[in-house]
C-alpha cells in the first residue's frame, strides 16, 4: 500500500469514528503531541488527550457527513458537514502529517447562509448531503 492510501484510510476512519461517537478511534489519527487550532474562536489544543477531551465534552448531538478528502504526502484537507443538534455547519479540516499521524490540524467552520436573489441567474444549487448515521464515508 502506498503511503497516501494509508493516510487516506486513516482520515476516513477518523470521520467514521467521529460519526459513531468512538472517541478512542476518532483520535487514533493524532500524534501524542498534536496541535489543533480553531481560528474562529482563537483556541489551540495541545496533545491528543486535550483534543479528545474537548470533543468528548461536547453536549450537542453531532453527525458527520464527509463530502471529500483531497491531499497527498503530508498535507490533507477534508470537507464535511457537521450537524450539531440538527443544525448543519460546513467544516474544512487541514491536517498535516508526520510519521503517519496528524501533528497539526486547523479546522474552519462556516454556517450556511441564504444566497442573494441577485446571483440566482448565475448559480445553480449545490446539493447538501443530509447527515445519515452510519452512512458510508465515500457516499455523498
Amino acid at each position: 500500500m502506498d503511503p497516501d492510501s494509508g493516510i487516506r484510510a486513516a482520515i476516513e476512519e477518523h470521520w467514521r469514528a467521529s460519526e459513531r461517537g468512538d472517541l478512542e478511534a476518532e483520535h487514533a489519527v493524532y500524534a501524542e503531541d498534536a496541535v489543533l487550532d480553531y481560528p474562529q474562536s482563537g483556541e489551540r489544543f495541545r496533545g491528543r488527550a486535550a483534543i479528545s477531551a474537548q470533543r468528548g465534552g461536547h453536549a450537542a448531538e453531532r453527525h458527520f457527513t464527509l463530502r471529500r478528502i483531497v491531499g497527498g504526502g503530508d498535507l490533507w484537507v477534508s470537507e464535511c458537514v457537521i450537524t450539531y443538534d440538527g443544525v448543519p455547519t460546513v467544516s474544512v479540516s487541514v491536517m498535516e502529517f508526520a510519521d503517519g499521524h496528524v501533528v497539526h490540524e486547523t479546522q474552519y467552520f462556516a454556517d450556511p447562509f441564504a444566497a442573494p436573489e441577485s446571483r440566482a441567474a448565475l448559480a445553480e444549487r449545490m446539493p447538501l448531503p443530509s447527515p445519515l448515521p452510519g452512512k458510508d464515508i465515500g457516499e455523498a
